[in-house]
């Protein structure tokens, strides 16, 4: 990539109109030549959209559902610390510390903390 001048997550463009799930250490990377240094990317920014970045943190209980948001508007979240089920109502996916998932948030959707102090980021993401 650096040899082309062409940022990674450009090469690794996907299409983020489905749910998509990283496994903690899965995905696409790259890793430097001179340093112990790995990067995994998750997911890349769209031209034009805007990304608000949120830190969760959670408790088993009630699960927090949330109405579809704009058209367009898509959720990423990270598990830092403990176990959640996370995604859209109809299909929600558990998710352990280090996963990643990218889901349209047009949609209804779900976090069910499954462990105490269950620790995510979110980004939210509207084109």
């Amino acid at each position: 990539c650096v040899a082309l001048d062409i940022p990674f997550a450009k090469l690794m463009e996907a299409n983020t109109a489905q749910t998509q799930v990283i496994r903690f250490g899965e995905g696409p990377s790259v890793s430097s030549e001179i340093a112990h240094y790995q990067a995994i990317l998750l997911a890349n920014c769209p031209t034009g959209a805007r990304r608000d970045v949120y830190i969760l943190t959670t408790h088993p209980g009630e699960p927090r559902c949330s109405q579809p948001h704009p058209i367009g508007s898509i959720e990423h979240i990270i598990i830092m610390k403990g176990k959640a089920k996370v995604g859209l109502v109809s299909e929600p996916i558990v998710l352990n510390e280090g996963d990643y998932i990218c889901y349209p948030a047009d949609q209804a959707h779900i976090f069910e903390a499954l462990e105490h102090d269950t620790r995510a980021i979110l980004i939210s993401e509207q084109r």
